[in-house]
């Protein structure tokens, strides 16, 4: 299909899949589409199936937006609970537009109990309570992650109940729009079609020995691998190991499930300059399940103790504080929990948690492949082929699921039906008819108006800056930073953290939070003591005198907190 024929479907209200191989213009098509709907004020709900491919969307996991969770079942008592969360109600019962990005990577029964909590919250029967699904992916990624006795045709969601009822519009989109006439392109597409050619085995078992650079991730196809380079990196990093264990409470068994789903180690070890992966979302903190960085030191907490701050790829630093994962009764009483760092080590990570990234350099082995598929989502990864070094790969390597493609040959006719039936139409009527629908506006000065405003911001917003964004108009509203703490779930150092970046990025005026002149005064002069003495224990690599030193020298003593304030005011 041609990528102008998919928005015309799209603004006529069906249910749509989106599909197509990489560098097809799928998130280009979804991204337009969004800010239609933005600009005519049509509240659109941006979701995606797993935290690293929500935030290309600028949206949240779906399971976090409709409120399933982790959960197979939903009880009529749960779906009770959860119409008595506030947030929960409001933005389920106002969604017209459902967007849920990765698709192939949501099990059946996920699908399906989104499509149970739409029909019960917007008290309908219709297929998702009535508003229009749009679901955007490749089946040619891994299946979801299942039981280890499920078939692929008990997980695929184009195999669910929901899928059925939803009577999905194919957009099968065929044009290439990848800059470039990179050779990985071709070799994708072989794999797509089952057709590998000599031509193209020989290009990849070429890039063995290929330089690609310093800073490059490497893939595995199994835990174990992955484990072993991992600890092998870290133990050749020459500086003190810190410890952190998780804490977990609660009934036995339902422990052992959470810590057999939750990917953060039981005791997690890390040094100063390690490289880590996070395993969570939050994107109150700035980060989500997936994000890189490297540990570039430890900071002391009142709460915690001691925790390892973080620098992402993209510059940011942060603070890590535990997270808790947790399992619920139907009462909504928490009984069983697993709190611990969300980070886990990542010179290597596995295939399957690479889906949904994008590497601009990956050393790959796909010598020990146990899954159809795994190969092409690790190569899929990757914009050129310069960027590959290829250690190995077995038969199974660059092999598809039979269902799959089986599924993908059937998409590609219904595609072409759409496409022949609804090419030359014009559906503008249908497009005006669905705004009206969905409550939104029709009016040419205001859409227009709306328009320059998401041009202004870059068509989305930047999940760590909306964090701080938050912060900000809690604090001009007049809330003490242990109320925003509190409002926002977080802790005063991270909302101190938020002022101090507030100050400097927004020129925020942030002197109703002083502690007062005698502490300030205090924190100033062991300051600047400690800056004369220069001693390098008293100081991070950045050339910031640590928190510890000056906590220490503090007569009555202060908590960390109260210092972290005050510094603002002497800095």
């Amino acid at each position: 299909m041609k990528q102008e024929t998919a928005p015309k479907l799209l603004k006529a209200g069906a249910n749509v899949f989106l599909t197509g191989s990489a560098g097809a213009g799928k998130t280009y098509t979804l991204n337009q589409y969004i800010n239609y709907l933005k600009a005519r004020k049509v509240p659109v709900a941006i979701t995606a199936s797993t935290g690293i491919a929500a935030t290309h969307m600028n949206g949240m996991t779906i399971h976090t937006w409709a409120g399933i969770g982790i959960k197979d079942v939903l009880s009529d008592a749960d779906l009770k609970n959860m119409k008595e969360r506030k947030y929960l109600k409001e933005h389920l019962e106002n969604a017209q537009v459902l967007i849920i990005d990765e698709i192939s990577m949501l099990h059946a029964k996920q699908l399906n109990l989104v499509n149970q909590v739409l029909k019960y919250f917007k008290e309908s029967d219709e297929a998702f309570g009535g508003i229009q699904v749009i679901v955007a992916g490749d089946f040619f990624q891994l299946p979801p992650v299942g039981r280890n006795d499920e078939r692929n045709r008990d997980k695929f969601c184009f195999m669910s109940e929901a899928w059925v009822e939803a009577k999905f519009r194919v957009c099968y989109l065929t044009e290439q729009h990848r800059q470039g006439n990179d050779f990985l392109n071709d070799i994708l597409n072989a794999i797509r079609r089952q057709n590998i050619g000599p031509q193209h085995l020989q290009a990849l078992q070429n890039t063995r020995q290929q330089d690609i650079g310093d800073t490059f991730t490497r893939l595995y196809t199994h835990n174990m691998d992955v484990d072993t380079i991992n600890f092998k990196h870290l133990n050749e990093i020459d500086a003190e190991s810190r410890q952190f264990d998780a804490s977990c409470d609660g009934n036995d068994k339902l422990i052992e499930t959470l810590k057999s789903s939750v990917r953060a180690p039981e005791t997690l070890t890390l040094k100063k300059h390690a490289k880590v992966m996070f395993v969570k979302n939050n994107f109150d903190m700035g980060y989500i399940n997936g994000s890189l960085g490297e540990v570039i030191g430890f900071e002391e907490d009142d709460e915690y103790g001691c925790l390892p701050k973080v620098k992402l790829t993209d510059g940011t630093v942060l603070l890590v504080e535990p997270e808790t994962w947790s399992i619920d009764n139907e009462a909504g009483k928490t009984i069983a929990s697993f709190q611990q760092i969300p980070l886990r080590l990542a010179w290597a990570i596995t295939i399957h948690k690479s889906q949904g990234m994008t590497l601009e350099a990956a050393e790959i082995n796909l010598s020990h492949t146990f899954e159809k598929g795994q190969g092409y989502v690790a190569l899929s990864r990757l914009k050129t082929l310069d960027g590959l070094r290829l250690l190995g790969f077995n038969e199974q390597a660059l092999e598809l699921d039979s269902l799959a493609i089986k599924a993908d040959r059937r998409f590609q006719e219904l595609s072409e039906e759409a496409e022949q039936n609804f090419a030359e139409i014009d559906l503008t009527a249908q497009h005006k008819a669905f705004i009206r629908h969905c409550g939104g506006t029709l009016n040419e000065v205001e859409i227009e108006r709306n328009e320059r405003k998401i041009v202004r911001s870059g068509g989305k917003q930047n999940y760590a800056s909306a964090t701080l964004d938050e912060t900000r108009a809690l604090f001009e509203e007049g809330y003490e930073i242990e109320d925003i703490a509190h409002e926002r779930g977080l802790t005063p150092a991270t909302i101190i953290n938020h002022l101090a970046r507030l100050h400097k990025e927004q020129g925020l005026d942030i002197s109703v939070a002083h502690p007062g002149e005698e502490v300030v005064e205090q924190i100033r002069k062991i300051y600047k003591r400690l800056q004369k003495r220069q001693q390098s224990d008293h100081f991070n690599d950045d050339g910031t005198i640590k928190l510890r030193p000056i906590v220490e020298l503090t007569s009555p003593r202060m908590g960390y907190d109260q210092v972290r304030l005050a510094l603002l005011y002497v800095e």
